[in-house]
Parts: C-alpha cells; structure tokens; sequence
C-alpha cells in the first residue's frame, strides 16, 4: 500500500506499518516484552526517540538495557531530570548544558548563591519524586524565533547563545519538555522519568561559562545513572575506591612529590622517594631503547618560533603552548613536543636506505599551556617528561615498526604490572579538514597501514574519527586498573607530514632521494602521568622493584643495631634499598610507622636473630612473620626485583 513504509529489522525480516507509525510500535509489533524494555531507536546510524514518527522506508533496532548506546541516552534523560528538580526547587537558577559522559552525566547551572551538600540532598529528593509521577519527555519543535524569545524571556543567555551557535535562522529549534523544565536539545531521550531506575548526584564543582575565565562562573553539578541498583552499587564503591587511591592523598602521605603554590600550578616537585622511583621507570625504559635498537638524543627546552610554524604547530597547536619568548637574535617558544628537535637530528647528514630504519628516543621535558581549571595533580601538568621516541623510516618498513612500537606497549604494560587494556584506532575526520594536515590520500594509507598491524594481532580496536593527530592517525591503548577505570597512556601515531614539512630525505637503493615516513611513539604517555596512575593502581603499595624503601630493618633493642646494619650491608650489596630504623623507639610503633609507609618488608631483629643469622619477616599485606635465614631473604628479595615481581 502507498500508505504504508517497510521496516527493516535487524535479523532480516521486514515490518509493514502505515506511514508515520513509531519505533515504539514497531516494537509492540514484534512484541509486548520488547514494547516495555525499549529505551530508544536506532535507524540509518541516527539514535532517535522511540515516539518519532517514521515516513519512510529505513533499516530500525530497538534498543534496551542490553545496548551500551542506550545507557548514553538514558544518562543525558538523567542531566534532564536533574535540571527540572532543580529548576522545582530553585527557580531562579540560569541554565547552561547537559550532557552524558563516560561515568555519568552533568548539567551546568548559573545560580548566584552556592548550591551545598544539603542542597544536593534537596535535589536529589526531588529527583525521585519527579521519577514516580513518570513525566513523559516531550519532544517539540518550535520557530527559532519564537523560541528564542522564550528563553530570553526567562533570562537564560546560555540556551539563547546555544541556539544561536548551532542553528540557522530559518529553522525550527528542536524543545524538549518535562513537567516543568523545558530544554533546547536534539535528543533522543528515553519514554519518560519513570524508566529511571538508579542514579546519585556525586558533587558539585566550578565551570566557565564557554570554559573562559573571563566568563561567569557556573555550577556544574556531577551525577551518575545506572539501569540497576546494582551497578550504581558497583560504581559507588569503586569511586569510594578511587578516593582511598587518590594519587595527590598518597603522594602526600608518602611524600613523593608536590606542587608548590609559590612556583605555579601545574609544575612537579618529584621528593627523594618519588625521585627513586621516577628513575627506576627512566632506567627501565632507557635500557628498552637500547635493547630494541634505538639511540638516546636529547634535545632543547626552547626553540625559534620558526621552527613551531615550519612544523605546524605554531597554525595548530599555538593555543596549548606558551607564549613567544623575545631574545635578542629572534622569537623563541618552550618546546611542547619533541618531534620537531629530532626531525632537526635526522636532517642534519643525508641518509642512506642502509641507515634505515632510525630509531631517535629521548626522556624530553616538555611545557604545555593548560588552563588553570583543568590540572589535576599529576595527570594533568603544564611541565611533564615524554618517553619520547621517533622512527623514520621507508614506506616498506612501517608497518614492521608500528609492529614492534605495539610490542614495547605491551611490555610496558606487563613489566609494570597491567594485565588489561583497551585499544582506539584514532584518525581524521574530513568534515573537518582545518584541524588536520594533509590530503586524503596520505590518510587513508596511513590509517590503513594500522589497521594492518591490529589485524595481524588480533588485537580488538575501536576506530575513532577526527581524534588523530593533526599530522597522523594513531593507535592508543588505554590500560585498564585494579579498580576497572580506564588510563590513556601508550600511543602510537604515523606521520606523512612532517618528513614533508621538513624536505627529509634518503638516498634510496637506486641512488634517487625518497621522502622516509615517521613514526611517534610515547608508551608511558609521560613519566608524571604513568607514576600518578601507578600510584593509583597500587595504591601506593608499589612492587618491590619500584618501591623507594623495600627493606626497613628494625632492631628490638639499640644493642641489636649492629646486627641489622651487617643484614643491610648485605642487603645493600644484593642491590636493595634498605634502611636501619635504630631510634630509641618503641618496636611497635616503629612497625607502624612503617607498615603505613607501605615498605614491602620488614625484618625484625633481636637476640634470637642475631644468635642464629635469621630475619623476623613481616611482608606487606600479611598478618603472618616467619623467621628465615637472612641470606635466604636476601635471596628471595632479589629475585623479586630480578624479576619485577607484582606481588610479594
């Protein structure tokens, strides 16, 4: 019939229903079970509302709690419902944008008086109560100018600058309803409140208007949102967790490191325990460089703007680098990547084919220009050390070097004690040409080229467009904790551009000059990132190998000190970091003491000990000792380190 379009379902099968039917009533034609499960649709790649109307023939899923795209959607429905609560008990409050992210959701409000903790109470209260009268979210659409009439009316500037910013004067504006609050969105939304099951407001922080200091400053209100209690449960706990593991806490009570008020946010203080371990982590990936064929460089802290604009970055990255330095023979700018400082290596002598492939690798601090509302500890600096190394190679040897950059990954993973991760493979988006170098072509290749080596190792990806650098595609792995949270660190980028940018060159097999390609590589990301997550992860209860202190020899009594200081000098010649403790304190609270500095092992020594050459063994995590000869401990603990054994 003319009258009727035909759905096309993901198992093949074909749906007649008359024009302008819904994909709620597609699926109460499948079924009623399936009817009461649907979230949100999903047709020609678009997520849709389940009350959209349907004019045209189109592929359709329905898609439930089993779709990790409709949790997506449900959580924006959450920032929703957060937003009308607190318009209900705060009319006054301002509006500004509500979306879903990878934990959770946010909504951000502009409201003169502070919201506080009693006030999220209030909030969430209402929430509840909004749940059970299971308001439809309404989906309308009205003209442009008539909606924006209606927010200036209310005085909510933030939705009028949205609607001014993504839409066109002659449009209709999409307006999404919920008892009381009405919102400028696209959507799609989930049926109504009452399909919410489980969901927390978690905090509240500060947000610029457009993120410019300059700006009023926003409330932005933090939630998360689950199909199950249990799972909201699940994630309470882990975040009750993540604040026991809090890197900037235990870095503190551990002293590794800090940030001094007087030098600037953002800049890295790494004390003498923190030091210890920081070079541990730089040995173990210098020695890897050499092993695997690379050579150490080292480059400047500060080059010629000239330099910046030769490689693209001055025209694309200028907003993350600090401002130009004048001097007196030309602009300078501090160095935000090490790129550019070994391409000036390679170009210095012509290259042959047989001097290829060129492994350049550096420990190179580099500055950023991060705003001051986005650090965060160590995981996110203005000052911070890459691992940083760049292959140049032939076209034919690329994919055999991306190859071994995703072996070094995978070491680096397992050597520091992660047994899970998580692989993007990241490129350009051509809708968005400004962002990126480049033609077409070279890209495609290029993104090619990783895809190969992923394939090859059945490693499973997921492809992100327009997240490549904007020279290259890259392939970055995220780690996975022991809580489960997630950790960007590893990447791997292939690059055209530069060597172009740069007119490098080799002198191929036949005597003609080639153009080399070029690979990036950075595997612990940066040394202050990788040491906050692995602060995180062990919460602080580093492996032997990494831990500053890995012995404490405790002495019961001061006439034992001499024997703990001959076991430490036997310690010390196995290669173990090992302090005496002979204060005049009492043997338990010096156990204490050290227990809550999460030293590996403590070895109690008295008469009996020094009688037979034996240890007191208290090892970390364990309520049990056991006595052992102290050159069979001083055995155990060196392979433990030998070996970069996790656990003790």
């Amino acid at each position: 019939m003319a009258d009727n379009i035909h759905i096309q379902l993901p198992d093949g099968s074909v749906k007649e229903l008359p024009k302008g039917s819904t994909a709620l009533d597609v699926a109460k034609s499948i079924g009623q079970r399936l009817a009461d499960a649907a979230l949100v649709a999903k047709t020609n790649g678009d997520l849709i509302d389940l009350t959209r109307p349907l004019e045209n023939d189109t592929p359709l899923r329905i898609l439930t709690e089993r779709d990790p795209e409709a949790l997506e959607v449900y959580r924006h429905s959450s920032a929703h419902l957060l937003a009308a609560a607190v318009l209900e008990l705060f009319p006054e409050t301002k509006l500004g944008h509500g979306p879903p992210t990878e934990s959770g959701f946010f909504y951000d409000f502009y409201r003169p008086t502070p919201f506080t903790p009693e006030d999220l109470q209030k909030i969430e209260k209402k929430m509840q109560e909004l749940v059970q009268q299971n308001i439809p979210y309404a989906r309308e659409f009205l003209p442009r100018d008539q909606g924006l009439a209606a927010f200036k009316d209310e005085g909510d500037f933030m939705k009028c600058h949205f609607i001014e910013q993504f839409t066109k004067p002659d449009e209709k504006i999409s307006i999404y309803r919920t008892g009381k609050f009405t919102d400028f969105c696209r959507g799609p939304h989930i049926p109504s409140t009452g399909r919410i099951k489980a969901f927390k407001l978690l905090n509240i922080a500060g947000a610029y208007w457009l993120g410019d200091e300059k700006n009023p400053q926003l409330q932005r209100i933090y939630g998360t949102s689950f199909f199950s209690k249990k799972d909201l449960d699940d994630f309470i706990h882990k975040q009750e967790e993540a604040k026991k593991r809090d890197h900037r806490v235990l870095g503190q009570q551990l002293d590794l490191f800090s940030i001094q008020e007087l030098a600037g946010p953002g800049l890295i203080f790494w004390h003498p325990k923190g030091g210890i371990i920081r070079k541990e982590m730089e040995d173990w990936m210098r020695n890897q460089y050499l092993k695997r064929g690379y050579s150490l460089v080292y480059t400047p802290h500060v080059m010629r703007r000239q330099l910046w604009q030769t490689s693209g970055h001055e025209g694309h990255y200028a907003q993350n680098m600090f401002d130009v330095m004048e001097l007196d023979d030309a602009e300078y700018r501090l160095k935000p990547m090490n790129c550019p400082g070994h391409i000036l290596i390679y170009k210095d002598s012509l290259k042959s084919y047989r001097d290829l492939p060129l492994r350049l690798g550096e420990l190179g601090t580099v500055y950023r220009y991060e705003r001051s509302g986005v650090m965060h500890g160590l995981l996110r600096v203005r000052g911070f050390t890459q691992d940083d190394a760049h292959i140049f190679c032939t076209p034919e040897q690329i994919e055999g070097e991306i190859e071994a950059c995703l072996d070094f990954a995978l070491d680096v993973l397992k050597d520091f004690g992660f047994d899970q991760f998580q692989t993007e493979l990241s490129t350009w988006d051509p809708n968005q040409r400004a962002s990126f170098v480049g033609s077409e072509k070279p890209w495609a290749h290029a993104t090619a080229s990783l895809e190969n080596v992923l394939k090859r190792r059945k490693i499973e990806y997921k492809t992100v467009p327009g997240e490549g650098a904007f020279y290259g595609p890259k392939i970055d792995i995220k780690l996975v904790d022991a809580i489960g949270r997630l950790w960007q660190l590893s990447t791997i980028q292939f690059d055209f551009n530069l060597p172009a940018r740069f007119g490098l060159e080799y002198v191929a097999e036949d005597g003609t000059r080639k153009q080399p390609v070029m690979a990036h590589r950075a595997l612990y990301g940066s040394i202050e990132r990788f040491f906050g997550v692995l602060i995180e992860h062990y919460a602080g209860a580093f492996p032997v190998w990494l831990s500053p202190v890995q012995a404490v020899m405790i002495p019961i009594a001061e006439r034992h000190v001499e024997y703990a200081s001959k076991v430490a000098a036997q310690l010390k010649a196995a290669g173990v970091r090992v302090d005496v403790d002979g204060r005049n304190e009492k043997m338990n609270a010096k156990i204490r003491e050290h227990a809550m500095q999460k030293v590996p092992f403590l070895l109690v020594v008295g008469d009996k000990e020094a009688e037979t050459g034996k240890v007191n063994v208290r090892t970390r995590g364990s309520e049990k000792t056991a006595d052992m000869p102290a050159a069979e401990f001083v055995e155990k603990i060196r392979k433990l380190i030998a070996e970069k054994t996790a656990q003790l």
